[in-house]
This record gives structure tokens, C-alpha cells and sequence, in this order.
């Protein structure tokens, strides 16, 4: 079976998707991945996914370039021939289905996220759901990474109920994350933010928490690890982040390609994201029994059982976030333990990958015979 997996980054496939790329090599199947590329499209054809360069612009409406996007990806469709197409992110998700349907081919996307035209309001937010509700119309199955996404969907009638399935995020690897032990009760606590470098993700809440914490416990630590991410309207830049660096109140750890060491050698992991999908960060820092502290918004909450596995805070509140950060200083060391411990038997009990590949796998089943009947 070839199957092609579409997104707006390469990297997107192989830092979130490997469960399900591996799942369909292993079971002979073909993997093309089409996205626009970037230093992950090695990685990817290593592990035997074929690769195919899409042109587009990720950011913004341009029924111009959209349309453009639209007509490219059903070219591609029709010289491929997959058996079935799975998207992810928003644009591949939305001309992708159009694409697909004038092609004919199974489309199953995959709602990682809204996108700041969903939830803008005014007449972006109007030609955001009227895109979805024209795009998903006729799919079998539209995944979605939280309840709060999917019922959002169901409750402006952008899906049916029939075609809305549920997701734990992308899954995680509980071999590759293990529980590891917390620092030493002797050390100051370390609180890590990973993400990119955008307004959206919190990051400005976080530096300011950040000063006010280290004005009572000079001796806390916080740490940033993420790349820049200059084309979104969001992005906070190097310079400012430098600055923030040399003031002493955050310590910028750059991007690395495995975020293992400094997950474990962090105290508790910090996200105060206005929004997300499903925050792979968080589900890889409970995997790894770190307590965690984020927003109260979709996505983020659906991690984290509340006061058991790690504490919520008010979005775009750096007052909030730091509350909760001074919750968690306050907490006895073996408190931290069980807390992050907590958060381990959540993965293991509802994000394992395999949960993830098995509901692919049905989706896929489900969609092929429909398009056999059709």
C-alpha cells in the first residue's frame, strides 16, 4: 500500500509521525512524504520514506496562492496514485481534502491546531470555518489531538459527529522517554520552557514569572530551549532573547535535536501556550516523570490531571504562572516525586504511540473500504 503523508514542514513527519511511518514500512507498505523541505528530509528517506518537495506559503489567506497550493497538490495526487493521504497542519489539511476529493483519492487529516484566522474572530475566523466545513464534508475520518478542538468543530457543524475521532496528541515512545529520577533536593529548582520562540507559546508570561520568582529565590533557574521562528507574527527575536540572557533571568540552552537531557536534568517543565493541539513537550516531560506546570487551554489541560501530575495556570498571566511556580517550589521533594510520577502513569495509561498506530490503521481500513464501495 503507498500511503502519502502531507504537512507545511518535513520535520514536522520525522520529529511527530515516526510511529506511524515506521508502522507502515514495517508492514511493507510505501511512505511519501510531501512537504516543503528542511534538514530532516535525510533523516527521513534514511528511514525509507520517499520524498517529494512541496512549494507553499504556510502563513495567512491568499486565495491566490491557496488556489495555487490547492491545484498543485491534486496534480501530485494524481501522478502518485496513494492509496490514501494523511495531512497534518492546517493548510495541507484544508486544499489537501479539496485536492483529494477532485482526484479521488482517501483523505484522513489530522487537526493539530486552529490557527490564529480560526480564532481571530470577525470575518477571518467566517472564511476559516467555511473552508473546514466545504473541506471535510465528505471524509471519512477527521482526527483531532483534544476534546476541546473536536468539540469546537462539532458545535459549529465544521464535522459530524460520524467523522470525529480522537487522538492522544502523537503519541509517545515510553522505551525511548523513560521515568527518570528528580535532581537532587540540595540543588535550586529548575524550571524548563521548550518551545519556539513565540508570543503565542507564552514565552514573554514566562520571563516575567521568571524575574518575579528570582526576586524572592535568587537562586531558581530558567531555562529556554528553542529555535527562533522569524516568519511567524509572533516571534520573539535572538537579540531579545540575548538580552534576556545577560540580564540573568533566563538561560537560553539554544535547540538540540534530543531534549532527553535537558528534560532530566530539570526540575519541572513550563508551558504557558495560549493554545495547542496536543504539546508534544509536556507529554515528553510526563513520560519522563517531570512535574509540569501550564495553561489552562485546550490542549495543554488535557495533559495534565490538575494538582496530580502538575499545576494550571491562567493564561497570559505571568502573575498566575508564577504562583504556581512558587506551589511547586514549596512542595517537600518527595511530593515533586509523586507528582511526576503521576504524570508517567498518564502516558503510560492513555498517550502511548501504539494507540496512535492502531487507530491509523482503522482509520485507514475504514476509508479504503469506502472508497472500494464508491
Amino acid at each position: 500500500m503507498h500511503i502519502l503523508m502531507t504537512v507545511n514542514t518535513a520535520w514536522n513527519i520525522w520529529n511527530f509521525r515516526q510511529p506511524v511511518v515506521k508502522a507502515l514500512l514495517d508492514e511493507g507498505g510505501r511512505v511519501t512524504v510531501l512537504a516543503p523541505p528542511d534538514d530532516s528530509v535525510s533523516d527521513l528517506e534514511r528511514m525509507g520514506c520517499r520524498f517529494r518537495p512541496l512549494e507553499m506559503n504556510a502563513k495567512g489567506l491568499n486565495p491566490v496562492h491557496d488556489l495555487q497550493l490547492q491545484n498543485r497538490l491534486k496534480q501530485i495526487f494524481l501522478e502518485d496514485r496513494p492509496e490514501a493521504v494523511l495531512s497534518y497542519t492546517i493548510k495541507n489539511n484544508i486544499f489537501g481534502a479539496r485536492a483529494a476529493h477532485a482526484a479521488g483519492v482517501p483523505f484522513i487529516p489530522n487537526v493539530t491546531g486552529l490557527g490564529t484566522a480560526f480564532l481571530s474572530g470577525g470575518i477571518l475566523q467566517t472564511i476559516a470555518e467555511q473552508l473546514y466545513r466545504r473541506a471535510f464534508s465528505k471524509l471519512p475520518v477527521v482526527f483531532f489531538q483534544n476534546e476541546d478542538d473536536r468539540d469546537l468543530f462539532l458545535d459549529r457543524k465544521l464535522v459530524r459527529a460520524d467523522q470525529a475521532r480522537l487522538l492522544p496528541g502523537s503519541g509517545i515512545d515510553l522505551a525511548r522517554f523513560t521515568a527518570t529520577e528528580m535532581p537532587s533536593a540540595d540543588t535550586a529548582p529548575v524550571f524548563l520552557m521548550i518551545a519556539r520562540l513565540l508570543r503565542d507559546k507564552g514565552v514573554m508570561e514566562f520571563i516575567e514569572a521568571a524575574r518575579q520568582i528570582k526576586s524572592r529565590h535568587p537562586d531558581a533557574r530558567f531555562q529556554l530551549l528553542g529555535a527562533p521562528s522569524v516568519e511567524n507574527r509572533t516571534a520573539i527575536t535572538l537579540a531579545t532573547v540575548e538580552d534576556w540572557s545577560a540580564e540573568g533571568v533566563i538561560e537560553y540552552l539554544g535547540t538540540t535535536k534530543d531534549v532527553r537531557p535537558e528534560i532530566a536534568a530539570a526540575s519541572c517543565i513550563v508551558l504557558p501556550s495560549y493554545r495547542e493541539g496536543a504539546p508534544r513537550t509536556l507529554i515528553e516531560a510526563a513520560a519522563m516523570a517531570r512535574p509540569l506546570i501550564a495553561t489552562d487551554v485546550p490542549g495543554c489541560r488535557a495533559v495534565i490531571d490538575r494538582d496530580v501530575s502538575g499545576f494550571l495556570c491562567e493564561v497570559r498571566s505571568a502573575d498566575s504562572l508564577a504562583r504556581a511556580m512558587e506551589r511547586f517550589i514549596a512542595l517537600e521533594p518527595h511530593n515533586r516525586q509523586t507528582m511526576g510520577l503521576a504524570g508517567r502513569t498518564k502516558m503510560e495509561r492513555e498517550y502511548d504511540q501504539a494507540f496512535i498506530v492502531e487507530a491509523y490503521r482503522e482509520a485507514l481500513a475504514f476509508a479504503l473500504r469506502g472508497a472500494s464501495v464508491n
